[in-house]
This record gives structure tokens, C-alpha cells and sequence, in this order.
């Protein structure tokens, strides 16, 4: 490292921070010294000025802990280059998707897609249904990020096999988060922005026509898994006449609207307040270090409700027990990390504890007790 002269705003150091040293390691300024006042304290103090002048600060310390450093990093202002890990990951789920709902949802014979592997283009409704209402959550966290200068990465798609074709989509949050109001606008953006992808998606599959069963697939025996309707997806289908299921068991509905229902699921549990998730997120900037006592309730009430449908409902663990044990336990886990710290703790706005409440009673629409069973047949 080069002894550095830097153009970055040094004097908002001096009340927070004893300054010896100023190194560049490449784009990023290294200030060693020693703090004056505590981590949040200098980090409240300092981040402000130095965000104008395009670099993002945090406090570290040396190897062996004799000094304090400011680190220094130039603000992202989008993605460098040609995204390949966002676009490897966004063709590998468009195929994953297309097999899995040719096969399982269009009921394309397998020996047919390996006879002739465009097959699965059948399916491209039902890929376009459920990566649209995916792709739409994460890119509301993502354009919010993006607008309040906050640094985020695409979204990460990820490819699974049955039954969707997918795990979801993330992405990564690599900045600082300025305010309570960023942290908000920021999570509540995804769950709105999925939501109204859900909306859209799930009334274009109900308007579809149904598909027609195969004889064979209706001469099988053994196990299926049955969704179950979410509230808001009843309300929809009441709201423009159109059913949900039909009585000809060689009658199905249109795959697209799994779309739907996947958009309705995944809301359900991003809304979770716990830890990273958006409702962690939410909610932290809503009610500030209180969030914490709510989180610790959420694995206990999730563990609760698992035990509720096993001992009290009878039901076994692929009747959605085990879905709930299993967000139990992961919830348990990522409570311990807990949800992004403001810099400034300023209350949000009546507005924005609105739309949280709002969103937060949306989501509630999306929830059952028992979303997917697996019933023989």
C-alpha cells in the first residue's frame, strides 16, 4: 500500500476519530488511528459526508488490534461488466423450470422430451408465470435499492428440480443501510412488487382454459401433492367468476396460475419478521431494536404451529408439519443475525407504518395453515 493523499471529506474524522496515517489500497482509503467515540457513534458521525463524496465507511480494526481504520470504499453505482453468474443462474432455472413444469404440469411424456428435447417449450406459460412473479419481488428491492444509492446486486435465480423448477431468487445487499426509511422503502418494495406480479399472473391463469388430463396420468396410482388455495387466491377467482378447480376429474386448472401461487407462498414467507427476510427487515424499521423481541417469538410460534397440526389436526409431516418444523428451525437460525442496523434511528413517517400494516395484512391473505399436502391416490 502507497501513502495516499485522498479527496474524501478527512475533516469529518476529526471530532470521532485520532488520525495518524492515510493509505490507499487500491479504490479504497484506509484512515488508521484510533476511535474516540463508539463504532456506531463514529459511523453515525462520519457516514453522512463521506456517502457525498461517493464512498461508503466502515470501522475495522489491525490484525493484532494495536489500531483502529476507517475503510473507505467507492459506492457502487451498478454492475460491472457483463453479469455471467446472474445470467448462468437465470438460464439454468428458465431450463430447470421449463422440464419440470413440461413433465409434472403439462403431463409431457419423459420419452417424448428425450426424443425430442424441445418439448419442454409447452411449458414456457407456466416458466414465464412463476419466474415473472419471482423476478418482480426482487427487482422492487432491487430498483428501491438502486434508488435510494444503497449497493445490491441483480437477483440470483436458482434453479431446483419438482416441484416448480425453482428455490426463488435473492439478492445481495452489500451496502450500508443510511436510515430506517432506506431499510423500509427497500423491504417493503419486494412484497408489494411480487404481489401485484401475483395478481396480474393469477388472473390471467384463471381466465386460461383448462388443460385435459391424460388417461394415463388418471389411471395411475400412488402419492400427489395438493396445493391448496391461499384466501387471496379464492378472492380473486370470486372477484372475476372463475373457478378453481373443476368436478371432471380429467379437467385441471391452467399451470399458469401455479404462478400465482407460488408468488402468494413465497410472500408469505419473506413476510416472516425475522432476520434478513423482508418482514425482518420491515418491521426493524418500523418498530427500531424492538423488532428483536418479535423475532424471538416467530421460530417459537411457527415450532407451535407444526405441533398444532400434528398432535391437535392429526395431520402427518407431508401435510405441511414438517414445512412448518422446517421454518421453525431455519427461522431459529437466521434470527441470530438479525435484520440490516440503520445508521440513523430517526421513526418512520405515519405513511410508511401505514403501508408496512397494509402490506404486513396483504401477506395474511396469502397464509394457510395447510398450503401443500401429499395424498394418496
Amino acid at each position: 500500500m502507497d501513502s495516499a493523499e485522498s479527496d474524501t471529506p478527512r475533516e469529518a474524522l476529526q471530532s470521532v476519530f485520532h488520525l495518524r496515517e492515510t493509505y490507499r489500497d487500491g479504490e479504497r482509503l484506509l484512515f488508521y488511528g484510533e476511535a474516540l467515540v463508539s463504532r456506531e457513534a463514529l459511523i453515525e458521525e462520519v457516514w453522512p459526508a463521506f456517502r457525498e463524496a461517493g464512498y461508503e465507511a466502515h470501522l475495522a480494526t489491525t490484525r493484532s488490534g494495536s489500531e483502529d481504520v476507517v475503510v473507505a470504499e467507492p459506492v457502487s453505482n451498478g454492475p460491472e461488466g457483463v453479469p455471467w453468474k446472474n445470467l448462468g443462474l437465470l438460464v439454468a432455472t428458465v431450463l430447470s423450470t421449463l422440464f419440470v413444469g413440461s413433465v409434472t404440469w403439462y403431463y409431457v411424456p419423459l420419452a417424448q422430451i428425450q426424443q425430442n428435447p424441445l418439448a419442454i417449450l409447452q411449458a414456457w406459460p407456466f416458466t414465464v408465470a412463476v419466474l415473472g412473479v419471482l423476478s418482480a419481488h426482487e427487482l422492487g428491492h432491487y430498483v428501491l435499492g438502486r434508488y435510494h444509492g444503497v449497493d445490491v446486486s441483480l437477483p440470483y435465480l436458482i434453479p431446483f428440480i419438482f416441484p416448480f423448477g425453482t428455490l426463488g431468487a435473492i439478492i445481495r445487499m452489500r451496502g450500508q443501510m443510511p436510515d430506517r426509511r432506506t431499510l423500509f422503502d427497500i423491504g417493503v418494495a419486494g412484497p408489494l412488487a411480487g404481489l401485484a406480479a401475483t395478481v396480474i399472473v393469477t388472473v390471467v391463469g384463471l381466465s386460461l382454459n383448462p388443460l385435459t388430463v391424460p388417461p394415463r396420468v388418471l389411471e395411475q396410482s400412488g402419492e400427489v401433492i395438493v396445493f391448496n388455495n391461499p384466501p387471496l387466491l379464492d378472492l380473486i377467482a370470486a372477484v372475476i367468476g372463475q373457478p378453481t378447480s373443476y368436478t371432471d376429474p380429467a379437467k385441471t386448472v391452467h399451470p399458469v396460475i401455479i404462478g400465482g401461487w407460488v408468488g402468494m407462498f413465497f410472500t408469505v414467507l419473506n413476510l416472516l419478521p425475522v432476520g434478513q427476510l423482508d418482514g425482518g427487515h420491515m418491521l426493524r424499521a418500523m418498530l427500531g431494536e424492538r423488532q428483536e423481541t418479535v423475532a424471538a417469538v416467530v421460530p417459537l410460534a411457527l415450532f407451535g404451529l407444526a405441533g398444532y397440526l400434528h398432535y391437535g389436526r392429526g395431520l402427518g409431516l407431508n401435510e405441511s408439519v414438517g414445512l412448518w418444523a422446517f421454518w421453525g428451525l431455519f427461522a431459529t437460525f437466521i434470527a441470530y443475525n438479525g435484520p440490516a442496523d440503520p445508521i440513523d434511528e430517526t421513526p418512520l413517517d405515519r405513511r410508511r407504518q401505514l403501508v408496512g400494516v397494509v402490506t404486513f395484512a396483504l401477506g395474511a391473505l396469502c397464509f394457510l395453515l395447510v398450503p401443500i399436502q401429499i395424498i394418496g391416490v
